[in-house]
């Protein structure tokens, strides 16, 4: 199983800031409840992150 790999599995996400400075992504799915919590720096790298993949996948697919 890789990042290609293709799953048929509904998931929510939500993002947010939590009460303690941090910002959570909030991943459910199938009943099972994944938070996971990084402080502004570390989210701000994810972000950079994301749209770079973003900007990678739009080249792919011109």
């Amino acid at each position: 199983m890789g990042i290609n790999t293709e799953r048929d599995i509904e998931a929510n996400l939500q993002i947010g800031p939590t009460d303690q400075g941090m910002v959570r992504l909030f991943i459910e799915a199938d009943g099972v409840e994944i938070p996971m919590d990084f402080d502004p720096d570390e989210a701000r790298e994810i972000a950079e992150e994301i749209l770079s993949a973003a900007r990678s996948a739009e080249r792919r697919g011109s």
